[in-house]
């Protein structure tokens, strides 16, 4: 287990939070749920259908099961629902229709308050999975565009915080123009602050490093940052930057003279979602470095999506990161 996960793990403990796992039909759920009750890192709530409790091939005692189909909940769901959607046309049956789906049942838990998070996404592509939390939790207070990030935590690297940075967005906004990016990178200083403990310094990536080339592209970037900059005056932000120019002091000091950064990033926010997804996994390969994530920001309240190939342990460290935005 690595530094960062490590710390998520303690912090988690610190103050356990409730999180719902709508995808309790699948084994890697409820092996997970056991881990992390038994870790003492939250109070893992699973939704499971009783054939599926049944079959459970882990001892699910002590663990709050629910059966969204037969939940006492239902029918204060099925109202609050509706009065929620129904200026988008949902009538009371489709409320009702919706909530026999885990994950708006999951995230009703979440808007009512009977849990502080989900995760979700073992069985369920990310789009299903962050649906129903865009119509019903929507974004938090005072942003804009719900995005994700990756940690990449590199082995043996002093690069970023102790070798922990921040990748945004990689996994969810595909084409974001120069407001969307600029509401990305504050997002992203932000849940550098509360996850990896760090002072945020944040390079908006380009192919050009201050004026190097020209294009959309390199305007878009550059208009992003002077938006960032305008929004968030007090955060360390800096761009249009080539990566080695915001990671590389001496790069820095010879592409970007003067730079607030000086080669010291630990925030990269890539101009779209192509780059941003193929940067992560090539790091994640070429480099034997940690990926967590795609971890969603800018909602009201956390959820997260897995990849449909997580491992029981890659479950409990989301659940732990979960927990963790609860806290905050």
């Amino acid at each position: 287990m690595s530094n960062f996960l490590d710390s998520i793990m303690a912090r988690a403990a610190s103050e356990p939070k409730t999180i719902v796992l709508p995808e309790g039909d699948d084994p890697r759920i409820l092996a997970a749920a056991v881990q992390a009750q038994e870790a003492g890192i939250a109070r893992p709530v699973v939704l499971a259908s009783a054939a599926a409790q049944a079959a459970s091939p882990v001892d699910l005692q002590g663990i709050t099961v629910i059966d969204p189909a037969n939940a006492a909940q239902n029918a204060a769901y099925t109202e609050q629902l509706y009065a929620l959607r129904q200026a988008k046309g949902l009538s009371l049956e489709g409320a009702r229709d919706l909530l026999r789906d885990e994950l708006y049942f999951g995230v009703m838990m979440v808007k009512t308050g009977d849990a502080d998070g989900l995760v979700a996404g073992a069985a369920h592509a990310t789009a299903d999975t962050l649906r129903p939390a865009l119509q019903i939790l929507k974004t938090r207070p005072g942003v804009a565009l719900v995005s994700s990030f990756f940690v990449m935590v590199l082995p043996h690297s002093e690069l970023g915080a102790q070798g922990a940075l921040i990748f945004a967005d990689c996994g969810l906004v595909q084409y974001p123009d120069s407001q969307q990016l600029a509401n990305i990178a504050i997002s992203a200083a932000q849940s550098c602050q509360s996850l990896l403990g760090a002072a945020p310094r944040v390079a908006l990536l380009s192919h050009s490093s201050y004026g190097s080339a020209q294009g959309a592209s390199v305007d878009k970037v550059r208009t992003a940052v002077e938006l960032a900059h305008a929004a968030a005056p007090e955060l360390v932000l800096d761009g249009e930057l080539q990566l080695d120019a915001a990671l590389v002091p001496a790069v820095a000091a010879i592409k970007a003279p003067g730079s607030p950064l000086a080669g010291a990033a630990n925030v990269l926010i890539f101009p779209d979602l192509d780059s941003g997804n193929i940067a992560y996994k090539l790091t994640e390969r070429l480099a034997q470095s940690e990926a967590y994530g795609p971890i969603t920001q800018g909602l009201a309240a956390p959820v997260n999506d897995l990849s449909r190939g997580a491992s029981v342990e890659d479950i409990v460290g989301v659940i732990a990161i979960t927990v963790v935005q609860a806290q905050g």
